[in-house]
């Protein structure tokens, strides 16, 4: 009961002490306000860059393996690898009439060209040659019109699909359905657009900002059937599957290119899982950086509590030599100073979440990237505070505590 009534009566001088000093608490928790709004804002920012990920991911799909000439991620030794022979529809072909009734099997092939609607002009766009599989592949859907079928690749039509963004640039408000563009120097239809997909995550592909025409009108409108570099994915049955797959597409492939025994894959086999393991190692550094940065503007914010505190038990040195004459114990004047620094520290957090959640709100609005303040981060930003704060104060506290009443009612 002693101890309830002793936290209360310290709660009360510590908030009355604040009160009678507005100013300098307003101004020393101007530290804290930083260095929460720095680590908060950091937080949020990794928080977004991973949903970008993920949404941006979907367009790979966990259940796919990527055959291609290069890897996705090159660590070094990048000249062993450009040597290596492009792979072409033929083999392509070879791999899809391999993996029949066992896999879904897809080639692409990507260009960059300009797009014009009347006098609209889009610079340097990517230009993906592919098939009616795509959509199964990736699990992109079109949001109006239609996806590329069967028809348009085995008839070479001058059928063009766009992505959100593209779409938006080159028709505004217009509705793209059976307009025709300029793809380049040739004329295409638009039969749809896509969902939007998001992406562009340090520095990724724009999936919103890509247009896909049948994979024969690629190759008939742009040339490369012998040499622009082709792309197969190749889609598991079922996820669980997948391993044995990746283990089927390397000795299909060997097979296709006549590889010896001792010679080594001349092609690359690519996942998901790849990039996330880059993705994970990237970010995880980054993250480490920044929250050591922001770090450090939290610890000065500290010092300067904790400085504050120092002259408020020197002030009040008299306060708390009367204090103790009438009988308050030094469980009681540690607690005084401690829910001070406490009080003061949590304030700054507060109006620091609150200044990071308006940063992360202009963040989406400016659709730079996903970014919302989780209830785990705003949890952890106030236990930060009131961490901080403890910390700060305890010196002070306790030296306010040690005091000699004697000595104290002395002080002036």
């Amino acid at each position: 009961m002693n101890v309830i009534l002793d936290t209360r009566e310290s709660m009360k001088i510590a908030l009355s002490a604040i009160v009678a000093n507005k100013a300098r608490g307003a101004l020393t928790t101007l530290g804290i306000i930083i260095g929460i709004v720095a680590v908060t804002t950091t937080m949020t920012a990794f928080n977004g860059m991973q949903s970008s990920f993920r949404q941006a991911a979907g367009a790979i799909g966990a259940d796919v393996v990527y055959v291609s000439r290069m890897p996705w991620i090159i660590m070094n030794d990048f000249f062993s690898f450009r040597n290596r022979p492009n792979l072409n529809l033929d083999e392509a072909t070879k791999l899809e009439v391999a993996f029949e009734g066992r896999a879904i099997v897809s080639p692409s092939m990507d260009t960059r060209r300009d797009l014009r609607f009347r006098s609209t002009t889009l610079e340097a766009i990517p230009v993906i040659g592919t098939t009616e599989k795509m959509p199964i592949i990736t699990n992109r859907m079109p949001e109006i019109g239609r996806f590329l079928m069967q028809f348009d690749v085995r008839y070479k039509k001058n059928t063009v699909i766009l992505g959100q963004e593209v779409a938006e640039d080159l028709f505004g408000t217009i509705s793209p359905l059976n307009k025709e563009i300029n793809v380049g120097a040739h004329r295409f239809r638009v039969a749809g657009v896509l969902e939007k997909q998001g992406g562009n995550t340090l520095g990724g592909p724009n999936f919103d900002r890509q247009v896909f025409i049948p994979i024969s009108t690629f190759v008939k409108s742009f040339g490369g059937r012998r040499f622009t570099d082709v792309d197969v994915a190749v889609k598991a049955l079922k996820i669980s599957d997948l391993d044995d797959l990746e283990y089927e597409v390397i000795g299909e492939m060997r097979k296709i290119r006549k590889l010896r025994p001792t010679e080594e894959d001349n092609f690359s086999i690519n996942k998901l899982d790849s990039l996330l393991g880059a993705f994970n190692s990237i970010v995880g550094v980054v993250l480490g950086i920044g929250l050591l940065v922001t770090s450090i503007a939290l610890f000065v914010g500290g010092i300067g509590v904790m400085n504050i505190m120092f002259v408020s038990v020197t002030e009040r040195t008299r306060e708390i030599g009367i204090r103790k004459a009438i009988g308050a114990k030094r469980r009681s004047i540690l607690m005084q100073f401690l829910f001070e620094s406490a009080v003061i520290c949590l304030a700054g957090g507060l109006i620091g979440i609150s200044i990071a959640a308006a940063i992360a709100a202009a963040i989406n609005k400016l659709d730079i990237m996903p970014a919302s303040l989780s209830p785990g981060i705003m949890i952890a930003a106030v236990t930060i505070s009131a961490l901080v704060g403890i910390v700060a104060g305890i010196v002070p506290a306790y030296k306010g505590a040690r005091l000699d009443p004697i000595e104290a009612l002395r002080y002036e």
